[in-house]
C-alpha cells in the first residue's frame, strides 16, 4: 500500500483551493448559473473530455509499465553517445522508443542519472519524452483531426525546446545540480510485485497504479476545464483569446494549473480551438508536460532549488517564444 507524501498532495490541493475560492467569491453573484441547463452543459463537457482521453491515458500507463518491468535501466545508459550534440538528439528521440508519461519520468530519470546518464541528457529526456512519443502524437492527432498541423507543430516545438535547453544546460551548468542526499530510487515495490506474481502480474499492478495516479490529475483537469467552458462568460474568453499576449499567458498558466497528463491534454486544448489562437494552444500542450504543479514539485525534489528555478525559467521562456514564432506558420 502506498502512502500520500506531501509531493503528491500539494498538486491536488492547489487546483482544488483555486476552484473553491472561485466558487465562494464568484458563484453567489451568478446564482442563475445553477440552472439545469448549465449543469447539463457542464456534465456533457466533462464526460466528453474524460471519455476521449481515458484510452490514451491507459495506453500510456501500460507502455510505461512494460518499460519499467522488462527494460533494464542500464540499456539506455549504454546507448547514450559520448558527444553532446548527438547525445541531445538521442535524448530528444528517446521517447519514441520508450514512451513514458511525465508522471513516471522523474523516478526513472533519477535512476538513470545514478547509473551515469549526464544531467543535460536527462533534462532533455524529461522535457521531450512525455511529448515526442507515438501515444501522445496519436492522442493529439485524434483531438485535432480537422487541424493535423497542430499535432506536427506540437512535436516540432517540443523537439526544438528540449534540444535548445539541453544545449544551454550543457554550456552553463558545470557542477552537478542533483540532490545526492535524496534517498535512492530502488524500485522495491516493482520487485515485490514481481516476486509475488511474476513479471506479468507486476505489469498489471504497475499499470493500475500509474492509471489511477494519472487519473486523479485528469479528472481534476476535466472538471476545471468543463467549469471554465460552461460557467465563464463566453465574451470573457473571447476577450482573452483576442489579446495576443493574454491568450498565451492564460493558456500557459492554465497548463501549469491543470497538471494534465500529456496523453490527455490535447483533448482539453481542442475545446479552446475556436476561441484562442493556435499558437497559444501549442504553448498549452508543450508547457504542460514539461512544467506543471506535479512536475515542479518532483523536479524541486530531484534538483537543487537554484537549478530548478533556472530550469523553470528556461522552459517558460523557450515555450513562449517558440509558440509565438510557430504561430506565424499556423
Amino acid at each position: 500500500m502506498t502512502t500520500l507524501s506531501p509531493f503528491k498532495i500539494v498538486p491536488l490541493l492547489l487546483p482544488a483551493a483555486f476552484l473553491i475560492i472561485l466558487l465562494v467569491l464568484w458563484l453567489p453573484e451568478r446564482i442563475e448559473l445553477l440552472d439545469n441547463v448549465y449543469l447539463d452543459t457542464f456534465k456533457t463537457s466533462f464526460v466528453g473530455i474524460l471519455l476521449e482521453a481515458l484510452p490514451f491515458v491507459l495506453a500510456g500507463a501500460l507502455l510505461s509499465s512494460l518499460l519499467q518491468v522488462f527494460v533494464p535501466d542500464e540499456v539506455m545508459s549504454r546507448w547514450i553517445p559520448k558527444k553532446p550534440v548527438p547525445a541531445i538528439l538521442f535524448a530528444c528521440l528517446l521517447g519514441v522508443i520508450f514512451p513514458v508519461c511525465e508522471c513516471g519520468m522523474i523516478p526513472l530519470v533519477r535512476r538513470l542519472i545514478h547509473k551515469g546518464m549526464p544531467v543535460y541528457v536527462a533534462i532533455v529526456f524529461i522535457l521531450s519524452g512525455p511529448i515526442i512519443n507515438p501515444v501522445v502524437y496519436g492522442a493529439t492527432f485524434m483531438a485535432f483531426r480537422s487541424h493535423p498541423d497542430l499535432a506536427y507543430a506540437r512535436m516540432g516545438l517540443a523537439f526544438a525546446v528540449a534540444f535548445l535547453i539541453g544545449l544551454i544546460v550543457y554550456v552553463t551548468v558545470k557542477k552537478s545540480p542533483v540532490r545526492w542526499s535524496m534517498e535512492r530510487e530502488t524500485g522495491g515495490n516493482a520487485h515485490l510485485h514481481a516476486a509475488r506474481g511474476g513479471r506479468l502480474a507486476s505489469v498489471f499492478v504497475h499499470t493500475s497504479d500509474e492509471f489511477f495516479d494519472m487519473g486523479k490529475y485528469l479528472i481534476i483537469g476535466c472538471l476545471l476545464t468543463a467549469g471554465i467552458q460552461t460557467f465563464m462568460v463566453r465574451e470573457s474568453l473571447s476577450a482573452i483569446g483576442g489579446h495576443p499576449l493574454g491568450s498565451y499567458l492564460f493558456m500557459m498558466g492554465l497548463a501549469f494549473a491543470l497538471s494534465l497528463c500529456s496523453t490527455s491534454d490535447a483533448f482539453v486544448a481542442s475545446t479552446f480551438l475556436h476561441t484562442f489562437p493556435a499558437g497559444s494552444l501549442i504553448a498549452f500542450m508543450v508547457l504542460g508536460p514539461m512544467l506543471d504543479f506535479k512536475n515542479a514539485m518532483m523536479l524541486m525534489a530531484l534538483f537543487k532549488t537554484k537549478f530548478a528555478l533556472y530550469l523553470f525559467f528556461l522552459i517558460a521562456a523557450c515555450v513562449f517564444v517558440g509558440s509565438v514564432l510557430i504561430s506565424v506558420w499556423l
